[in-house]
């Protein structure tokens, strides 16, 4: 599989139609996943901006897509242990903006079935973004589901995770990421 930094699920029966518009905008490749495709651009925020403009323009072509999640970090793992370890490692990068800010982690796994569960990394993520933040003396960070200033998406692919922290702003400006 490709090297890849959007991930895109497609509503039922819009495979061609999401496959098409999307590939005015990079390189786009199906996977092994039902309904998902992914896709590498070479700026994530020109890509933004651009789907941001077409859809402005025609709203139904987001008719064929349920959601576009670009993201900004991305490792390959190979067992649980070794997805953790980088998780940890990528989500520290974003410490400095999530110090006293109400944040979430929210992962879609596709692969790793009864391996890597969702929920539960989330969970993971979280509490090390809490304990970190309290251990180095940071302004208190808490997690909130209703009203986040920032959320962390983490998207899997099969052994390929890929990583994006979006604040409120941006999820307002950008309905079609769909994090929730």
């Amino acid at each position: 599989m490709m090297d890849w930094n959007v991930v895109i699920t497609v509503q039922e029966h819009g495979f061609k139609k999401a496959r098409g518009f999307l590939l005015e905008f990079g390189e786009v490749h199906k996977t092994e996943y039902f309904n998902v495709l992914v896709m590498h651009v070479y700026d994530v925020g020109q890509f933004l901006e651009d789907i941001k403009t077409a859809v402005a323009i025609n709203v139904q072509l987001m008719d064929a897509i349920a959601r576009i999640m670009p993201v900004t970090h991305t490792f390959k793992f190979q067992s649980p242990v070794e997805f953790e370890e980088k998780a940890k490692i990528t989500v520290t990068e974003w410490l400095p903006v999530l110090s006293g800010k109400r944040f979430h982690v929210r992962m879609h796994r596709r692969g790793f079935k009864d391996r890597l569960s969702s929920q539960n990394e989330e969970k993971i993520l979280d509490g090390f973004i809490l304990n970190t933040l309290e251990q180095q003396g940071k302004a208190h960070a808490k997690i909130d589901f209703d009203d986040p200033d920032c959320i962390i998406a983490v998207e899997t692919v099969g052994q390929t995770a890929g990583f994006a922290i979006w604040t409120k702003e941006q999820l307002h400006r950008y309905p079609f990421l769909k994090i929730d």
